[in-house]
């Protein structure tokens, strides 16, 4: 089970800690648990956290949705709201977390100029979260593989970030697009104060399941077209003739 800090928690659901605490003090999120002095919050946490965001962005006050979280926590609803809390925090990945010395992660990278900044932006990546003063965790082992091939293939480390963020921004907005496209045909004819009730929440659970493997292999599909078009048109302009005898036109 994944352990958020404080700053963590806010980060990862894109709120602040300040709104956090807020929400603890209306009783809308669960304390954390204390460890000494440490407080540490759960996935569980992280997904009530996403859901209060979400109805605040409909317009609901703190006292309607302590009411709808009140309603909602008796007998299989609580079941089956924390199903589609599940569904909306768990990670579309089974890559496993890693935890990793920053010291070695630095040192592993030195030839590269990896600084404080790089970490951050790395952070605001999602490829790592902070684990204490002196580690991280690596959300994404897959794309730190690909970070060290690239930058052992001499892509410089600013130009990887660069184009990271790019790709972060496009995936961004691929995601958007889905969402729009299962509000207007899923979930149609529902205005924007709409809450769903103990009896929409098994057919949404079931919906926001079903969207992940749906998304994933459309983007993947596509990009697979995409790149074995791209690096055809490379070769050719690159290697002129030589390329038809490897990469045979693909449209």
């Amino acid at each position: 089970m994944v352990e958020y800090r404080v700053d963590e928690l806010a980060r990862v659901a894109g709120t602040t800690v300040g709104n956090v605490r807020v929400y603890q003090d209306r009783e809308l999120l669960p304390p954390p648990e204390r460890r000494g002095r440490v407080a540490l919050y759960s996935d569980a946490h992280l997904a009530r956290l996403r859901v209060i965001l979400g109805l605040l962005k409909r317009g609901y006050t703190f006292a309607q949705i302590r009411e709808m979280l009140t309603t909602w926590q008796s007998g299989r609803d609580l079941e089956d709201l924390l199903g589609l809390e599940q569904v909306l925090a768990s990670p579309w990945s089974d890559e496993p977390t890693e935890r990793v010395a920053l010291a070695d992660l630095l040192a592993e990278f030195r030839d590269h100029a990896v600084d404080d900044e790089a970490i951050a932006r790395l952070v605001r990546l999602g490829v790592f979260t902070h684990d204490g003063p002196a580690h991280v965790l690596v959300r994404s082992p897959r794309l730190l593989h690909a970070g060290r091939e690239l930058l052992a293939a001499g892509v410089p480390l600013p130009t990887l970030l660069e184009i990271a963020e790019q790709v972060r921004w496009q995936t961004d907005q691929l995601a958007a697009m889905f969402l729009r496209m299962v509000d207007e045909h899923v979930v149609p004819g529902r205005d924007t104060g709409w809450t769903p009730s103990t009896d929409d929440l098994p057919a949404l659970t079931e919906q926001a399941r079903t969207l992940r493997p749906l998304a994933q292999s459309t983007v993947t599909a596509f990009l697979a077209k995409s790149m074995s078009r791209a690096l055809s048109d490379w070769f050719a302009e690159r290697f002129g003739p030589l390329s038809q005898q490897h990469y045979p036109e693909q449209r």
